[in-house]
């Protein structure tokens, strides 16, 4: 789902999560797990028995309840990472900088085109990994369809979320030149359904 010009042009981050978060509706779910999504005061909540999520780790390592798996979180779809260290501001001070010296850093990290709500433990557990497929199966979170594979860096989303996840790479591509890899541009390209 693109959204109109207009809000493509938001100028920072913390603007386009304030919007996104106006935006979210009782038909809006989750990226990667499909979870409705519930407003608690000024906070979005994940409905984790909507779509039968259960946290990978519910306990952090210091004892603490995990409360990144309570909370959404807008997930970039291309990572800032990917997109960012494309930039040479990236490779002189990393995100940081970029936020504070390349416009277009600020204009791809702020496009809502490339951000979607995300459970917050599974928005972090992706991280920058790469989209790819798994042999492994579905589990870590439940019912969540989800999978990461750790050690390889790797993400396997669900069938559901797939075309949404090509769109954005396409999107990101045409819009800012972003670099896709032939094994990434051929998996898209089959998740768009052009293959």
């Amino acid at each position: 789902m693109f959204l109109p010009a207009s809000w493509a042009e938001v100028v920072n981050f913390e603007a386009a999560k304030k919007l996104l978060k106006q935006q979210v509706g009782h038909d809006t779910k989750t990226l990667y797990c499909g979870c409705a999504i519930k407003k608690v005061g000024k906070e979005l909540k994940p409905d984790a028995k909507s779509c039968g999520y259960v946290p990978r780790k519910p306990i952090t390592k210091s004892g603490l309840p995990n409360v990144r798996a309570t909370r959404i979180e807008w997930e970039h779809i291309v990572p800032a990472w990917e997109f960012g260290h494309q930039l040479q501001c990236w490779q002189q001070g990393g995100r940081a900088n970029c936020r504070k010296k390349s416009e277009k850093f600020r204009l791809m990290e702020a496009d809502i085109n490339n951000l979607a709500p995300a459970i917050g433990e599974i928005n972090g557990d992706r991280s920058n990994f790469r989209f790819g497929m798994l042999s492994q199966p579905a589990g870590q979170y439940g019912q969540c369809q989800v999978k990461i594979d750790f050690k390889q860096r790797v993400v396997e989303p669900p069938l559901a979320s797939r075309k949404q996840i090509a769109e954005a790479y396409f999107y990101m591509q045409k819009t800012y030149q972003l670099k896709i890899s032939d094994k990434q541009q051929k998996l898209f390209n089959v998740w768009a359904g052009l293959e």
